[in-house]
C-alpha cells in the first residue's frame, strides 16, 4: 500500500513561496486501479512527481507497505516496485527497445521474450524489437514501448502522468485497451493522471485534485456522473473546487 501522510510542496516564485500541494494525504490499497483528475494546474502531475521521487515533499511523509521511502531516490523506489510513465516519454538515441525491455525487467531476455511485452501493447514485436528508441517513433508508439517496459518490470505501482498527452486518436484507443487489460491482469496497483472520460471510465477509485487538495474520492459510479455534468453544475463545482468529501 501507498501511503501520503500530510504531504505539501511549495515552490519559490516572485512573491514568495507557493503552495503546489497543501497538506494532503492520501492511500493506495494494493491491486487496485486509481485516476487522479480536476482542473488543469492542480497539482495532479507534481503529486505523481512526489510519489515516483522526482520531486521530495517539503512537508509530510511517504510510506510504501510501511517503509518510509520519503528521502528515497527515483532508483530506490524502482527497486521496490514503484514504477513511473512521463507524460513525454524520454527517448534514447543508439538504444534499441529491445535493450529497453532488457534493463525494465532486469534480466537478459531473449528477443521472442522481449516481444511478449511489445504484443502486450499491440505492437507488431518483429518491426520494433530492433528499432532505437529517438525521434523515428511517434508518440504512440513511444507512449507503447514506455508501457511495455512498466509491464516487463513487473511493478507493484506503476504510475502513469497523462499517457494520453500528444498521442492521435488511433493510439489513444489502443492505449484505452492496454490499460483494460493491464487492469484485468495485473497484480499490482495502477495509478493514472488524466482528464479523460475513457481512462474515468475504467477506473475503480477517482480521486479529484484541486489547488493542491484533494477535494472529492470515492468510487467511480459515485464521482464520474458530477464530472461528465450528469449531476447539478452546483455538484459539480463544490467537488472541484469548495471540498466536497476528503
Amino acid at each position: 500500500m501507498l501511503t501520503l501522510e500530510n504531504i505539501s510542496f511549495d515552490v519559490e516564485d516572485a512573491k514568495g513561496d507557493k503552495g503546489i500541494i497543501k497538506d494532503l494525504s492520501l492511500s493506495i490499497k494494493d491491486g487496485s486501479f486509481v485516476v487522479i483528475t480536476g482542473p488543469n494546474g492542480g497539482g495532479k502531475s507534481t503529486l505523481a512527481r512526489l510519489i515516483a521521487g522526482i520531486e521530495r515533499p517539503t512537508a509530510g511523509k511517504i510510506f510504501f507497505d510501511g517503509e518510509d521511502i520519503t528521502e528515497k531516490s527515483v532508483t530506490d523506489r524502482a527497486n521496490l516496485g514503484i514504477s513511473y510513465a512521463f507524460q513525454q516519454p524520454v527517448r534514447f538515441k543508439g538504444v534499441q527497445v529491445l535493450d529497453l525491455i532488457r534493463l525494465a525487467a532486469k534480466q537478459n531476455l531473449s528477443a521472442a521474450e522481449a516481444c511478449r511485452y511489445l504484443s502486450e501493447v499491440g505492437l507488431c514485436a518483429k518491426d520494433y524489437i530492433s528499432r532505437e528508441v529517438n525521434a523515428s517513433l511517434s508518440g504512440g508508439e513511444l507512449k507503447r514501448i514506455e508501457i511495455a517496459t512498466v509491464l516487463a518490470r513487473a511493478s507493484r505501482l506503476s504510475v502513469f502522468d497523462e499517457p494520453e498527452a500528444g498521442i492521435d486518436l488511433w493510439s489513444f484507443q489502443n492505449l484505452i485497451q492496454v490499460f483494460e487489460r493491464m487492469r484485468e491482469n495485473t497484480k499490482g496497483s495502477i495509478l493514472i493522471i488524466s482528464h479523460q472520460e475513457r481512462i474515468l471510465n475504467i477506473a475503480d477509485e477517482i480521486i479529484v485534485i484541486a489547488d493542491g487538495q484533494i477535494t472529492r474520492k470515492g468510487k467511480k459510479e459515485e464521482i464520474l456522473p458530477a464530472i461528465l455534468g450528469t449531476a447539478s453544475a452546483v455538484d459539480a463545482c463544490n467537488m472541484f473546487y469548495k471540498g466536497g468529501n476528503r
